[in-house]
C-alpha cells in the first residue's frame, strides 16, 4: 500500500520509519525541513516537493503536525493534499488539534470523497519509537476499519471512541489531567524535601499507596531524579494541549479551574526558559521558589 506520511518531528520520525519497516508500505514522506526528508529517504522512502505531490502518489496519507493551523495550511491551497486528493483516499490526522478543527477539516475532505480521521496518540517518543502507542481514533467505522492495519503498525492499543472530532476530545482530557498531575507530582515532592524526606523514599511509598499516578511513575524516576529533563514530552507541547482543554471548556460551558492553575504552572516553566524540556520539568519552579532541590 502507498502511504504518505507529512510531519518529520520528534514523534513523526519513529512513528515514519516503524511503517517503513512493513513490507506491505511503499512510504511516501514530505516535509518543511530537508534534512528530516532525506534522512527517511537514506531509510527507504520516498520524497515529495509538496503535500499535493504526495496525495497524488499515496492511498493513505498521514499527518504528525504540531497545531491546527498547519494542518489546515497543509490540506488547503494550490499545493495542498486537497488539491489531488481524490475519493476513495483516507486522510489520518495524528496530530493534537481542537475537535472544531478536525469537523472543519473533515467536512471539506469528505465534499471530495476523502475519508479524514482523527487519530491522536498518547506514549511519547519512546512509545512511538517502540510502536505501542495508544491511539484514539475518531470517524466512520468503515474508514476506520479500512486503515487499522496502518494504525497497528504504529500502536499497541487503539481505541474508536467515535465520531469525527471523538479522538482529539479524548486526547484533550487526557493531556488534561497529565497536566494537572505532573503539576501536583511536583508541588508534592518539593514540599516532601522541604519536610526533610527522601525523594526515593517518597516515590517508593507513594507508588503503593493512593497518591500513586503515572506522572509520579513514570517521571520521577526517570526524569527527575536522574535530572534528565531532556526528551520525553515537552512543556510546550504540554501547554498547548491545556489551552486546547481551556478552549473547549470554554466553547461548552465548562469550568475548570484546576485544570487553568495547572496550566499556569506550566506558562511560569515556558517563561523560565523550559519550555522545550520535559513536562516533568516544572519542578524546577517550585525547587527555586523554595530553596530547595529534589533532583540529585
Amino acid at each position: 500500500m502507498n502511504v504518505g506520511f507529512i510531519g518529520i518531528g520528534a514523534m513523526g520520525k519513529p512513528m515514519a520509519q516503524n511503517l517503513l519497516k512493513s513490507a506491505q508500505v511503499q512510504l511516501y514522506v514530505y516535509d518543511v525541513n530537508a534534512a528530516a526528508v532525506a534522512e527517511l529517504v537514506a531509510q527507504g522512502a520516498t520524497p515529495c516537493q509538496s503535500p499535493k505531490e504526495l496525495a497524488e502518489a499515496a492511498a493513505v496519507i498521514i499527518m504528525m503536525l504540531p497545531n491546527a493551523a498547519i494542518v489546515e495550511s497543509t490540506l488547503t491551497g494550490e499545493q495542498g493534499l486537497l488539491a489531488a486528493g481524490k475519493a476513495g483516499q483516507t486522510i489520518i490526522d495524528m496530530s493534537s488539534v481542537a475537535a472544531t478543527s478536525t469537523k472543519k477539516m473533515a467536512a471539506l475532505a469528505q465534499a471530495k470523497g476523502i475519508d479524514y480521521i482523527d487519530a491522536p496518540v498518547s506514549g511519547g517518543v519512546a512509545g512511538a519509537a517502540a510502536g505501542t502507542l495508544t491511539i484514539m481514533v475518531g470517524g466512520e467505522d468503515a474508514a476506520v476499519q479500512t486503515v487499522l492495519p496502518i494504525l497497528q503498525l504504529l500502536g499497541k492499543k487503539i481505541y474508536h471512541v467515535g465520531a469525527s472530532g471523538a479522538g482529539d476530545s479524548m486526547k484533550v482530557v487526557n493531556n488534561l489531567l497529565l497536566g494537572i498531575n505532573m503539576a501536583a507530582v511536583a508541588e508534592a515532592l518539593v514540599l516532601g524535601t522541604k519536610s526533610g524526606l527522601d525523594p526515593k523514599v517518597m516515590l517508593e511509598i507513594i507508588k503503593e499507596s493512593s497518591g500513586r499516578s503515572y506522572a509520579l511513575e513514570a517521571k520521577t524516576a526517570n526524569f527527575i531524579l536522574k535530572n534528565n529533563f531532556a526528551a520525553g514530552f515537552a512543556i510546550d507541547l504540554e501547554y498547548k494541549d491545556m489551552e486546547l482543554a481551556m478552549e473547549t471548556a470554554k466553547s461548552l460551558d465548562v469550568p475548570l479551574p484546576v485544570g487553568a492553575t495547572a496550566q499556569q504552572i506550566f506558562a511560569m516553566a515556558k517563561a523560565k526558559g523550559l519550555g522545550r524540556e520535559d513536562i516533568s520539568a516544572v519542578i524546577k519552579v517550585w525547587e527555586e521558589l523554595v530553596g530547595v532541590q529534589v533532583r540529585e
